[in-house]
């Protein structure tokens, strides 16, 4: 990896020299193979490997996914844990990583046939894509644009419930970009149709990879407008604006783009007690 390269992890596509020094990320279904103290396994022998994608390098080390048979019990010493689990465990460059692999394991198999003709695709040696040999359709990893936003009225944030949430837990509001609008558009668009309030003054706060399953979260800050909140939306249970004196339970820790948002509102309007 070039020393002037800026970030730690470097794309690539092409699969290593047999013995190169290599971090193997495999996948049971959505579910990563690790030691029973969290690190990568050291080698992939003795598995049943259905096929394996090359990342790029991580700080020099060359990184590979691997698609594992469904029926592949976990060797000894190693368990298969689902990402959400891993948080806070698994080193977290290594954790980002595997975020980027699961998806490309996904897409590697979900694509090995052409969409338009049937016929098995060719997986391209100069980008990250599958390619029909008739039809020429590149068919690149699928990325799901998506927004979150913490809408704030004076010193209050307007944080909500999902139906799929833990109990007692609340969040800010995010939703699916949809084809045809801009990020901000899809900010707006949401809050209105998950709580009928009406908000402006969008501004960007900053983003996060989430592969659950291949999103990428878009940021947002949002000023109240006008409205009432009236929960319209079967997939929230309830809504309400909160000060930060007296926050309901949110999601712990500080993994997420949500938590960077709820942290971003208490450091600007701390608690007055």
């Amino acid at each position: 990896m070039s020393a002037h390269y800026p970030l730690d992890f470097q794309p690539g596509h092409r699969l290593p020299e047999p013995g190169s020094t290599t971090y193997y990320f495999a996948f049971r279904g959505r579910e990563l193979l690790v030691t029973e103290t969290h690190t990568l396994p050291a080698t992939l022998d003795g598995l049943v490997v259905a096929r394996q994608q090359y990342l790029g390098t991580l700080n020099g080390v060359h990184c590979v996914s691997a698609q594992l048979q469904v029926e592949v019990d976990a060797p000894g010493g190693h368990r298969f844990r689902d990402l959400r689990r891993l948080f806070g465990r698994l080193e977290h460059t290594l954790l980002a990583v595997a975020g980027r692999a699961v998806q490309i394991v996904e897409w590697d198999r979900t694509h090995q046939f052409c969409g338009a003709c049937g016929k098995p695709t060719e997986l391209s040696e100069s980008d990250r894509s599958r390619r029909c040999p008739d039809c020429r359709i590149p068919l690149f990893p699928r990325l799901a644009p998506a927004m979150i936003v913490a809408v704030e009225r004076g010193n209050e944030l307007l944080l909500a419930r999902s139906s799929h949430f833990p109990p007692g837990i609340f969040s800010v509001l995010a939703g699916f970009v949809e084809p045809g609008e801009s990020a901000e558009e899809a900010v707006i668009r949401e809050v209105y149709e998950e709580t009928r309030i009406v908000v402006d003054d969008v501004r960007y706060f900053g983003s996060q990879p989430w592969p659950f399953p291949n999103s990428l979260m878009l940021g947002f800050t949002a000023r109240y407008r006008a409205g009432e909140i009236d929960i319209t939306e079967d997939e929230l249970e309830d809504a309400g604006w909160f000060t930060a004196d007296a926050l309901p339970a949110v999601f712990p820790g500080n993994m997420s783009i949500s938590q960077w948002l709820i942290r971003d509102f208490v450091r600007r309007h701390p608690p007055r007690r």
